[in-house]
């Protein structure tokens, strides 16, 4: 997705008298940047604080609930739920990587962070943010074995192979994101710690390096392809399975369940990937910081807010289960 971004905008690409210029002065060493993402917003700072502070309590309560049914509840021990609680942990992780010191900003007059609080921040969120393109890719090919191949569904995801996908995701993930934002950050940005943005932003951070990052660009296009395109194509692929294996069910009934127990899935993907591709493929003529941090809040925070929400409303186990242990602790409540 990153090599359809602007990087005309940057300077100091693989030009010779840059370079030369970049020798002749003495820049400073950045210590620490100021996200100045939606300042140019300063009455919408407020509600978007308590906005942003409410979807984030929403999304604590709703993804650690998921988390909690699908232990306590037995007929949830499968691989379906497995890669759902991994979701919600990952939801929770990645939200909790940003929110709180983006909550901070917005109420700070510095809105400032320290260089290598927004290293963390970039290796922590890109991570995740590369795992999850992984992990749906995952539960894409486990729905096309569990209505494709339904009779050996429990001898293909058993649990050895289901364990090692989601751990092979976590570490795709933070493997790409590691090599990221290791060659970013050892770049020299002269000075220059004005982010325009209200994350540390991987692309709005190369925008403020000043020596060649042509590598950085060559690293991410293939990247991009490895984290992005190949698991959007295999999640195609296993639809595309999928529908065909749901048509040529006979009763209605039948194919009505068997899309049920994907519907969720697909959606949370339509979310997901939808939102990325408009951050990152959108036309150049059309890219503008306030866009951008527009849709990194839709991707950042409504996103995984919407997912326990999504997994709860569309599938009838879910619900079965919240019941169950919502009733029993009414009950315990009582007594």
């Amino acid at each position: 997705y990153f090599f359809f971004t602007d990087f005309d905008s940057c300077p100091f690409l693989n030009t010779e008298d840059n370079m030369e210029h970049m020798k002749m002065e003495n820049y400073s060493v950045v210590t620490e940047f100021f996200l100045v993402g939606l300042s140019q917003y300063p009455e919408l700072q407020l509600f978007l604080f308590m906005l942003c502070l409410i979807m984030y309590v929403i999304i604590l309560l709703g993804n650690s609930l998921l988390i909690i049914i699908s232990i306590l509840d037995s007929r949830l021990h499968t691989p379906m739920y497995f890669f759902l609680g991994n979701l919600s942990f990952l939801d929770i992780c990645y939200t909790s990587s940003f929110i709180p010191t983006m909550l901070i900003l917005f109420r700070s007059e510095t809105k400032s962070i320290s260089f290598i609080g927004c290293a963390l921040q970039m290796v922590v969120s890109l991570g995740l943010g590369c795992t999850e393109c992984v992990l749906l890719a995952v539960m894409a090919y486990d729905r096309y074995v569990a209505i494709c191949n339904p009779l050996r569904y429990p001898i293909i995801m058993n649990r050895v192979l289901y364990v090692h996908m989601a751990a092979w995701s976590w570490i795709i993930g933070y493997l790409i994101s590691l090599l990221q934002t290791v060659m970013t950050m050892i770049l020299p940005f002269c000075g220059n710690n004005v982010i325009d943005h209200i994350t540390c932003e991987i692309l709005a951070l190369l925008k403020l390096i000043c020596s060649d990052i042509t590598i950085n660009v060559i690293i991410m296009t293939v990247a991009s392809i490895v984290i992005l395109m190949l698991p959007l194509l295999l999640i195609f692929i296993s639809y595309v399975f999928i529908l065909s294996s749901i048509l040529r069910i006979n009763s209605a009934e039948g194919r009505k369940k068997a899309f049920s127990t994907c519907s969720a899935h697909l959606t949370v993907v339509i979310l997901f990937y939808g939102s990325a591709l408009f951050m990152y493929m959108k036309p150049k003529s059309k890219d503008t910081n306030t866009s951008d941090e527009i849709v990194v809040l839709s991707y950042g925070v409504i996103t995984p807010m919407l997912n326990p929400i999504i997994y709860s409303l569309r599938n009838k186990e879910v619900k079965e289960a919240v019941k169950k242990v919502l009733s029993r602790h009414l009950h315990l409540l009582k007594s």
